[in-house]
């Protein structure tokens, strides 16, 4: 997947490709509309509305509100995949490719804060089928960090106990960055995900900084 992504309302979103504009338009003003409301409460019309389209245009571009809801749900966690990816595959040791992961994850999840919150959370509002799919695409998250939590404890890096449920405490903090991060708070998205790399690798464990590996 692309990392090209726009801004809009001060937050970073992965939907630069998404074509045409009109579809683009719909997926932005249902993410806003599934953030602000919620999935069920959320109608067409409202989202229509909000892209400055009738309700019928809507319908050109995607059959149902789930058709949208798992176009927004896929494109974030493909995102969310190419971010633990590109980290789980760089180049350092295990500390260093952690503490990668875990900032990029976060500067993402509070970038994008509406979307990573409609991503992260409307999960139980798709069908079976959808739903599955993007199961999917969380277990491979979960597989690319949990491979560097292996790695690192192989290595003598990380004394962890439970690899599994490391990495679920890991995922999970990431991911909840994208409920109380505000832009009015006392930190950057950069800051944070400093602050929660150092927090990950002490709860690993490790024995180095990242810095100290290079």
């Amino acid at each position: 997947m692309s990392t090209a992504e726009e801004t809009a309302g001060g937050e970073a979103q992965p939907w630069g490709e998404v074509t045409p504009d009109a579809a683009r338009r719909l997926l932005i003003a249902a993410v806003e509309a599934f953030a602000e409301r919620g999935y069920h409460a959320t109608t067409t019309r409202d989202i229509a509305g909000r892209a400055g389209m009738s309700p019928a245009a809507l319908y050109i571009h995607y059959k149902t509100k789930e058709e949208l809801l798992h176009r927004i749900s896929r494109i974030g966690h493909e995102k969310a995949l190419d971010i633990l990816r590109t980290a789980a595959r760089g180049e350092g040791g295990a500390t260093e490719r952690l503490a990668d992961a875990v900032s990029s994850f976060v500067r993402w999840h509070a970038g994008g804060r509406t979307t990573a919150r409609v991503v992260q959370y409307e999960l139980d509002s798709l069908g079976p089928e959808a739903r599955a799919e993007i199961v999917a695409l969380r277990r491979q998250c979960d597989a690319e960090v949990r491979g560097i939590i292996e790695d690192g404890a192989a290595a003598g890096e990380f004394e962890v106990l439970d690899v599994q449920g490391t990495t679920l405490a890991v995922l999970s903090l990431c991911i909840d960055v994208a409920r109380w991060f505000s832009v009015d708070g006392p930190w950057t998205p950069d800051e944070v995900g400093a602050l929660y790399a150092d927090l990950v690798l002490r709860m690993v464990g490790a024995k180095a900084s990242p810095a100290s590996q290079r």
